[in-house]
């Protein structure tokens, strides 16, 4: 039998030489491990495609978006200047001379003396005569009367009668194209003449 001090002592070196045992450094062999490069190409070419799609897309909306812009202030300038010369003629419908000629062509009268009413009483100040267009007021001036120099009197002239011309007349018997024909061949007979005689000669 062993003695029971002798049992620790085992069981420490054991223990030891087993915590020795898993210290040691072993040497493993390398495992070359490549990764498939056909996943990484995919993917990166994948990402590049996105991206210049992306910036094609980007650039054709921006350009649709300056076009519209641009379109959009053509319109506003249009509407602008269609908007100042309505302002223009809307002034000069507005006029008060304006409307005072229009008003006289219509047939009113401006009175000489005018009348004031008071709204709260319902009376009326100053003489009420019937306006005329005799002794109404007169927007425009008259006209200025010119001298003699200037309206001299009309002259007048009197023309000659005109006589019209008597065309020959043309026997019936006779047709326009016959007579053509006759002429024609008395000309060429005309011209055949000389040349016999110097024939001749």
């Amino acid at each position: 039998m062993s003695s029971p001090a002798l049992q620790p002592r085992t069981r420490v070196t054991r223990i030891a030489q087993e915590a020795v045992d898993k210290a040691r450094l072993t040497v493993v062999p390398r495992v070359r491990t490549r990764a498939p490069r056909v996943p990484f190409v995919t993917l990166v070419s994948l990402v590049l495609v996105a991206g210049i799609v992306g910036l094609l897309l980007f650039n054709t909306s921006m350009q649709q978006a300056s076009f519209t812009a641009s379109s959009l202030e053509n319109q506003a300038d249009t509407l602008a200047a269609r908007e100042q010369t309505l302002r223009m003629e809307l002034d000069e419908l507005r006029n008060p001379q304006r409307v005072a000629l229009e008003a006289q062509q219509m047939g009113m009268v401006i009175p000489a003396a005018p009348v004031f009413l008071d709204l709260e009483t319902g009376k009326t100040t100053g003489v009420r005569t019937p306006a005329t267009r005799e002794n109404a007021i007169q927007l425009l001036p008259p006209a200025p009367v010119k001298p003699a120099i200037l309206a001299p009197a009309p002259t007048i002239v009197e023309a000659a009668p005109v006589v019209p011309e008597v065309s020959p007349e043309v026997s019936p018997e006779v047709s326009p194209e016959t007579t053509t024909q006759g002429t024609t061949e008395s000309r060429a007979k005309n011209t055949n003449k000389p040349g016999r005689k110097n024939r001749n000669r």
